[in-house]
């Protein structure tokens, strides 16, 4: 099993969210059993949501964790806030929300939303790997 932690401290920055996505693709190209081209694809759009979604509205900060298992790949975001995720309508209508956490929820094997004990949440989505 391989793991990475990465911090995300600033709020709302899409330079942030870019981090997290470069980070995740070097989580990957450092597997010594690679992953196709495609789940890795998958694993950086779902870290980009999530890590949008916990900035957005989690508090400001999150911090991404990677783990590589034999056959799944677990991006897990903790946030500060308690809320959970929730699904929306998503706005056709020219806006740009409702759509993330919908797509995460179809393309992980399942997601899962766990509060901790000293405030905030995890939320956590296994991929194929």
């Amino acid at each position: 099993m391989h793991t990475m932690s990465v911090n995300v401290p600033t709020a709302r920055s899409t330079t942030s969210i870019a981090d997290a996505r470069d980070s995740a693709r070097d989580f990957l190209d450092g597997l010594v059993r690679p992953i196709a081209a495609e789940a890795a694809d998958t694993v950086v759009l779902v870290v980009s949501e999530l890590v949008t979604n916990a900035l957005r509205h989690g508090g400001g900060t999150c911090t991404l964790d990677l783990t590589a298992h034999p056959d799944s790949i677990e991006v897990a975001v903790h946030d500060r806030s308690p809320q959970a995720p929730r699904m929306r309508t998503p706005d056709l209508n020219g806006g740009t929300r409702g759509f993330g956490w919908p797509m995460v929820n179809r393309l992980a094997r399942a997601t899962a939303v766990t509060h901790q004990a000293a405030g905030g949440k995890t939320v956590s989505a296994p991929l194929t790997r």
